[in-house]
């Protein structure tokens, strides 16, 4: 930290002043000692004695001024670097505190830069730290409220689109512009379709919001884990025979169990499952696999279809976020799903990643082998 001219001036004022009055001082102080041993010849005689005894090596102390003069020497350089090391702290302080106050008025991106020693220093890095946390909660609190302002937008889309629909048939029905029960039919059954598309984002929605709660509240039971993806691939057998694909499913060791909420843990996996149907393209089987390394269960949710372009790998956990460059319901998804299996993993202390090529698309899924409540 550097002092300003000002600072120095005060300091050297500070030194120059302490040491006139420790001069001063240890001018009374001798003259008092002085006229008590002239005043005192028992006292005189007693300090005559005692010098006569102080050898300091071969030099024999034969003036107590002499004594007197080298130990207020001793004092008063202790009492000047006392005085000057308190005032050279005490602008520290003030530079720290000037600091703080600049860091208050808006500028968050400023820290602290000086180098001090002791206690000072743990207040600058303690200052900074505490600028950085601040920093960091006010970037949260603008990505949450970026996050919530993008959650209404989106919803407000997925929903209206559908809705016009719904409206727009409805009304030529209402207004009599068919021309036969055909019309009727083909217009109502287009709106059953807009619906129901309309309910499965409202449905995913909800499900969403439970699973993003900051304390969810989770049925915690043991799982069979192939039995589990046995299942699985049995509830979606036809569905997947419908569109040319077949579903296996492998489990090392076979009689592996773990503990979770089997029914989240259900919802994570058929919403991996039906993207795999949903969007891998020109894939002829989804393999569900799972092992365990150590104290975690390692699952692999895949599909030999369409590679997912590496720059939307790192999206595809964002909420209503699709692959195709529009918002199309052609395929019929929310954007939802891969969220909330993320949010139903974040739940159980795992960790979901996906790996894309040519010839595999895989979802890997960590999760322990027994689940621990943990305080947030």
């Amino acid at each position: 930290m550097k002092l300003t001219g000002r600072e120095k001036s005060e300091l050297i004022g500070e030194g120059v002043i302490t040491v006139i009055l420790l001069l001063l001082l240890n001018l009374s102080i001798f003259v008092i000692l002085d006229s008590a041993l002239k005043n005192n010849p028992g006292l005189s005689s007693a300090v005559f004695m005692a010098k006569r005894s102080i050898h300091i090596g071969t030099y024999q102390l034969w003036s107590y001024q002499n004594l007197f003069i080298v130990l207020m020497g001793i004092a008063d350089v202790w009492v000047v670097y006392w005085r000057l090391e308190r005032r050279y702290k005490q602008m520290q302080l003030r530079h720290i505190i000037a600091e703080l106050h600049y860091i208050a008025d808006g500028h968050f991106d400023h820290r602290i830069p000086f180098n001090l020693k002791g206690d000072h220093q743990r207040v600058v890095d303690s200052v900074n730290a505490l600028v950085d946390s601040v920093i960091h909660s006010m970037d949260e609190e603008r990505a949450i409220k970026q996050s919530k302002d993008d959650l209404i937008t989106n919803v407000s889309h997925d929903i209206r689109t559908p809705l016009t629909s719904i409206m727009g048939y409805l009304r030529l029905i209402e207004d009599h512009q068919y021309k036969d029960e055909d019309d009727i039919l083909k217009y109502t059954h287009t709106a059953y379709v807009k619906s129901h598309q309309m309910k499965s984002l409202v449905d995913d929605l909800f499900e969403y919001t439970k699973v993003s709660q900051s304390d969810p509240h989770l049925e915690i039971n043991q799982i069979h884990v192939n039995s589990m993806l046995e299942q699985l691939a049995a509830s979606f057998e036809l569905e997947a025979s419908q569109k040319g694909m077949e579903i296996t499913s492998t489990c090392e060791p076979e009689n592996l169990v773990m503990t979770g909420d089997a029914e989240k843990l259900g919802r994570l996996f058929n919403n991996l499952i039906i993207n795999g149907l949903k969007y891998g393209f020109g894939g002829k089987n989804i393999f569900l696999n799972a092992h365990q390394i150590g104290d975690e269960v390692i699952f692999e949710v895949a599909n030999d279809g369409a590679k997912i372009p590496e720059s939307a790998q790192s999206q595809l956990f964002e909420r209503f976020y699709r692959v195709e460059s529009s918002r199309s319901k052609e395929t019929g998804g929310t954007g939802l799903g891969l969220a909330i299996a993320q949010s139903i993993v974040e739940m159980h202390h795992g960790t979901i990643d996906v790996h894309s090529t040519d010839e595999r698309t895989s979802f890997i899924i960590q999760l322990p082998l027994k689940y621990e409540a943990r305080t947030k």
